[in-house]
């Protein structure tokens, strides 16, 4: 009995890797090269980055610390953020957890930006083959191409790691589902959105609706779909946020002003639309599908996340910079696809003359638009060299023993964290071990330490502080003691 035990798990193992290496063999040849460029050119373009040390904020030493936690099989309390500070009580992103095992295995913020461009790879990859079985082989070569090249995909890669990197696969499949009309399939992807980051609880509710008019004939699976959505982003939101911060609040909760819409609507939609930021967003979007797009109803997918954007008193959130535009690539894409398919069965001649001319106008789009992307980065021979300061930085951070706590500024938390616990400056913050002062670091703002001894000294009275290093803009002082 054992031995037959064995034998059929041993074939249900083979039978396993048998299917997976069917399932890849199955992959267009178009999809694999469109995603295999795109994670390579990404990556290279984070290895880049990495070696100059070019930090853009504090987040990729945040998500660090937390991979860190979850290889560790920890609770994802960020120092970085806050003494004790739960990462779950900021964001709600349970789909990070994911991180834990990459990490394990590679224990560098590098790995971060390695699996984010992957995550762009694999969406690229779904995408190319949804526009090569329904649009043409070499269409949907270049529709591939001009997702991967987007700008939404380019301004998220470059300012590093962020959650939503999950949720273009996610997107991407729920896409591929909705055209080839695989209904359960596209209510369970889609619902995972929701652990994906709180906002996209009303990117799933959208979807949902959607879902509900295209199969109408089972649309109880949409409205499902939706109130999974909304009760997702109001349990997140109202429940488990504010009970996982330190401050027992949603620390976003204030990026609307709901209280203004509601007292005086009129104006406050006029403001939400007047602002040049925004017409740059709506207009890029519009050239990326080649305003075709929006015969699909794919469209209103992405309506939620421009709403809550434009209507936030934050100007990051209204631009084409940032992360913010990533998660609508995959769905501008996926309905600009749709679209075509829509197009081609139009009774309406110039309808159907436009969606085939349609791929070349977007792929020129994006071409065009590359000189002023991050990307164009990569054709100057300067991004490739190493920072003049990278061994003086590695010394210095050698002299810190591991475990120890250390305060720095942004662009060496992520340098720091796999060996010791990491705080912000910018935090009030128990006395560290070690205190770094980087006289480039944008942390300090105009004015940086005379000495980092006598700044750790006025900012903790009691401590005693030595000068350990003192190089290249570089200062380490060590508590004594």
């Amino acid at each position: 009995m054992i031995l037959e035990r064995d034998g059929s798990r041993q074939n249900f193992l083979v039978r396993g890797l048998r299917g997976a290496g069917s399932a890849l063999r199955r992959q267009p040849v178009e999809g694999w090269a469109v995603a295999g460029a795109a994670a390579a050119l990404y990556t290279v373009f984070s290895i880049t980055q990495w070696n100059r040390f070019d930090i853009p904020s504090w987040d990729l030493g945040i998500f660090t610390q937390l991979a860190k936690a979850y290889a560790g099989l920890d609770a994802p309390i960020v120092p970085i953020k806050g003494h004790g500070f739960n990462l779950l009580g900021d964001h709600f992103h349970p789909l990070l957890v994911l991180l834990g095992p990459a990490y394990a295995f590679f224990p560098s913020a590098l790995t971060l930006l390695v699996v984010q461009n992957l995550l762009v790879g694999w969406s690229a990859l779904v995408l190319t083959r949804l526009a090569v079985r329904h649009v043409g082989r070499m269409p949907g070569l270049f529709l591939g191409a001009a997702y991967a090249l987007s700008w939404g995909i380019q301004s998220a890669v470059a300012v590093q790691f962020h959650e939503v990197a999950l949720a273009l696969p996610l997107l991407a499949l729920a896409m591929e589902a909705y055209i080839e009309g695989r209904l359960r399939t596209a209510v369970v992807v889609s619902g995972l959105l929701v652990f994906v980051k709180e906002d996209m609880g009303l990117t799933v509710f959208a979807f949902g609706l959607v879902l509900a008019w295209r199969f109408r004939s089972r649309y109880l699976a949409g409205l499902g779909l939706a109130l999974w959505g909304l009760a997702w982003v109001a349990l997140s939101v109202g429940v488990i946020l504010p009970a996982l911060n330190s401050g027992g609040t949603y620390d976003y909760s204030d990026r609307i002003d709901i209280d203004a819409l509601l007292a005086d609507p009129l104006p406050t939609l006029f403001a939400m639309l007047t602002a040049e930021q925004k017409y740059e967003t709506l207009w890029l979007l519009l050239l990326a599908g080649g305003f075709l797009f929006l015969r699909s109803p794919l469209a209103w997918v992405m309506l939620p996340t421009l709403l809550w954007r434009f209507a936030a008193a934050n100007e990051s959130y209204w631009g084409p910079g940032w992360h913010y535009n990533a998660v609508l690539m995959p769905v501008l894409f996926g309905a600009l696809i749709h679209a075509i398919l829509l197009a081609r069965r139009s009774n309406r001649s110039w309808l159907r003359s436009y969606s085939a001319a349609v791929v070349p106008v977007v792929s020129v789009v994006a071409l065009m638009l590359l000189p002023g992307q991050p990307l164009a980065a990569l054709s100057k021979p300067e991004t490739f060299q190493q920072s003049p300061r990278w061994d003086a930085a590695h010394r210095m951070m050698d002299r810190i023993p591991e475990g120890s706590t250390v305060e720095t500024g942004v662009v060496l938390m992520p340098y720091l964290v796999p060996d010791a616990e990491v705080y912000w400056i910018g935090n009030e913050n128990p006395a560290p071990d070690y205190l770094v002062v980087d006289a480039e670091d944008f942390s300090w703002g105009p004015v940086r330490p005379a000495t980092a001894e006598q700044h750790a000294e006025e900012t903790w009275p009691g401590e005693d502080y030595t000068l350990v290093f003192d190089e290249a803009g570089y200062q380490l002082v060590r508590r004594v003691g």
